[in-house]
């Protein structure tokens, strides 16, 4: 019978998928784009809002700043676009920001693009569901009041749906990705046709209410400061473009084209949706703060406390269809659902980079692995885990989360567009065709206005969110720095040591082998036979004696089946197992170190997880201990008891292979009966039993 963990795998996951069918989870257009485009989508939920916030500590009145910070994002936005589309064309093995940087300048760039998105990718998720669970929670009080909770549970659902495949989670987050498109573009072609056609007016529910400003005495410097700190706000617009890049791998063929068209469409969608909203919420006298129940006033006073201020697209929904109308229901919905998806950016990208480092010994080899659904499971599950910590710790609050945000992705944009120029001045220096250098001096021209531009914003954002939580942000990007080059340094020196010579080869002078006794019983008998077949130079059997009394019997049983072998009995006054046995087979190696010491361990092998409760571990301690001393080798030698054999569904074994069956050799073999008590405690010291 399969075990309960494997059916429930089974349910959760799918059916495991071999190798072969990895072409079958190539994506289409259609299912790229919900997926890797779905971050950018989403952020017109909360980046036009956050702008405004930031321009609400002056008063209402900066408000008017709003339409050319705006027109500023979308330049910004239309620069990033086009720079990346030179991106996925020029590197389409998926290596994206990290690979452009890592060819053209150098590992120490490529780790630092590398340690930014990774660190970005966690806070893409972190924010995504808190920002989701906020829309929830602002329509159902129980969910506001639990919203850590909620948020964790979605991010575990979210990493269950990915896990069971690329293919099957796009389909999945497709639907509700084109729902909530659909529904804003219809939200802004309904709004503008009311208010340029039908001359109405759009009132939003907030319209009523006043700001208190923050500051009041802004001038010069400090306005200044203000309107970058609100732009820098407004560029999470731009979170997750660059996700396309580093998932080209997974476009079907043509892969570059369809990846480069797939950014084209993203952008184009954003761009729509971010002017639209932003343009309502200023038609509509949209009030947001960031901190609503001191900023906000009606009727002269703060509205306190249990102010609940409502998400901005719900605000712009309810002045185009009316509050509580099926569309604003429908606009409410899925805003909150695409939120939550939002996070699928992410899963996707941030597993493929973990690969990608793996492969190239910067991470634990064990990301570069594929799971039964053939996606990279285990990135998967560490991006889980590091999000829902994030959500923990600053309780799933979208205000304190976004503060960390979009710094490293500008990092890594400005990183991968200076990588760009020097790729094109590359190919510049060898191009002799008149009419590709003039595509490549265009590319080149294109991804130096990027780079510029985003470095330029980086500026800005560190300069404007370092005292507000970014550094923190400025503070992991450089420890997982240097955890990445340490893990390399790792794997460098092992591969160095582990670079055969000339000595590899000599065949040691002799082979001691030594078998550890605790008891007269079949494993032993079993091991002491395994380890004669082995034809060492010496044979010798080991127990330690803990209790005069149980060591005596234990040579008298010994004496009386006639074993061909010396039992050697190694004093321990103070009943310790582990260091008598490491002592000695440290003696047997200073006399001889060109000789080998192979130590047989019978063990026990349970079929229940239980039944490891009621047999200690001492032989598993043992073997770890035997494992760090030079010139050792260590062979177990596995009794499966009769539960192992039942719980598979075995049929009594046979064969040579067979363990179950005593053995039993001629002239002076083993006789193969029972020696010892089964289950008494061990009075020679060495408990050979474990899982």
């Amino acid at each position: 019978m399969p075990k309960v963990s494997d059916l429930v795998k089974r349910v959760l996951l799918g059916r495991a998928l071999r190798s072969t069918q990895l072409h079958e989870q190539l994506l289409p257009k259609r299912i790229a784009l919900p997926i890797f485009a779905s971050d950018p989508l989403s952020s017109v939920a909360y980046a036009p809002q956050e702008l405004l916030m930031m321009l609400a500590i002056a008063g209402v009145s900066f408000y008017s700043f709003g339409p050319w910070i705006a027109v500023a994002i979308v330049l910004l936005m239309a620069v990033v676009v086009a720079s990346y589309r030179q991106n996925v064309h020029a590197y389409p093995s998926g290596g994206g920001d990290y690979e452009v940087a890592t060819v053209n300048l150098g590992p120490n760039a490529g780790l630092t693009v590398a340690s930014a998105l990774l660190v970005d990718y966690v806070l893409t998720v972190a924010v995504s569901v808190s920002s989701g669970v906020e829309n929830i929670g602002s329509a159902i009080p129980w969910i506001g009041h639990n919203r850590v909770g909620i948020a964790l549970a979605i991010i575990v659902l979210l990493t269950v749906i990915n896990l069971r495949g690329v293919r099957e989670s796009g389909t999945f987050f497709a639907i509700p990705t084109y729902a909530f498109v659909v529904g804003v573009l219809c939200m802004i072609v309904v709004g503008l046709f009311r208010l340029g056609v039908l001359g109405d007016e759009l009132t939003a529910p907030t319209a009523d209410l006043e700001i208190r400003a923050e500051q009041t005495d802004l001038a010069g410097f400090a306005v200044l400061f203000l309107l970058l700190r609100a732009f820098s706000s407004g560029c999470a617009a731009l979170t997750g473009v660059e996700a396309i890049s580093n998932g080209v791998p997974a476009f079907r063929k043509p892969k570059s084209r369809n990846a480069a068209t797939t950014l084209l469409m993203m952008g184009v969608i954003a761009v729509t949706m971010f002017c639209g909203v932003i343009a309502l919420a200023l038609q509509s006298h949209v009030r947001v703060a960031e901190v609503p129940a001191e900023q906000l006033v009606r009727d002269g006073r703060p509205v306190g406390d249990g102010y609940v201020q409502e998400p901005i697209l719900t605000q712009v929904a309810s002045a185009v269809f009316g509050d509580g109308s099926l569309p604003f229901l429908y606009i409410a919905g899925v805003t909150a659902l695409i939120l939550f998806l939002a996070a699928n950016t992410a899963y996707n990208g941030f597993p493929v980079l973990g690969s990608i480092l793996a492969r190239d010994g910067y991470l634990p080899r064990q990301l570069h692995t594929r799971g039964d659904r053939l996606a990279f499971s285990n990135g998967i599950i560490i991006l889980a885990t590091a999000a829902g910590l994030l959500v923990y710790a600053f309780q799933a609050e979208v205000t304190r989360l976004i503060q960390l945000y979009i710094v490293g992705v500008f990092v890594s944009f400005t990183l991968s567009q200076i990588g760009m120029v020097r790729h094109w001045n590359r190919r510049l220096a060898t191009e002799t065709d008149p009419a590709a250098r003039r595509h490549m001096r265009r590319s080149r021209a294109i991804n130096a206005v990027g780079g510029s531009t985003t470095g330029f914003v980086l500026v800005v954002v560190l300069i404007t969110k370092f005292t507000h939580g970014a550094y923190i942000v400025c503070l992991a990007m450089p420890l997982l720095f240097l955890l990445m080059k340490s893990i390399r340094r790792h794997y460098d020196r092992v591969a160095e040591e582990l670079v055969p010579s000339g000595e590899d080869v000599v065949l040691p002078a002799r082979n001691h082998a030594i078998v550890l006794v605790s008891k007269l019983h079949k494993p032993t008998l079993r091991a002491l036979a395994y380890a004669r077949a082995t034809r060492p130079s010496t044979l010798e059997a080991v127990t330690v004696g803990v209790d005069a009394a149980e060591s005596a019997r234990l040579r008298e049983e010994w004496e009386a089946l006639d074993l061909p072998v010396q039992l050697k009995t190694l004093d321990s006054p103070y009943r310790e197992i582990t260091r008598p046995v490491l002592e000695y087979v440290k003696s047997v190696r200073r006399k001889s170190p060109r000789d080998v010491v192979t130590v047989f361990l019978p063990e026990y092998v349970v079929g229940h997880w239980w039944e490891n409760l009621l047999h200690n571990q001492s032989a598993l301690r043992l073997k770890t201990r035997l494992l760090f001393l030079p010139g050792v080798m260590v062979t177990s030698v596995p009794w499966q008891l009769a539960s192992s054999d039942r719980l598979k569904g075995r049929p009594e074994p046979e064969g040579p292979g067979a363990v179950r069956r005593p053995l039993r050799e001629t002239p002076r073999g083993l006789p193969g009966q029972d020696g010892g008590r089964e289950g008494a405690p061990a009075g020679g010291g060495i408990v050979s039993d474990r899982d």
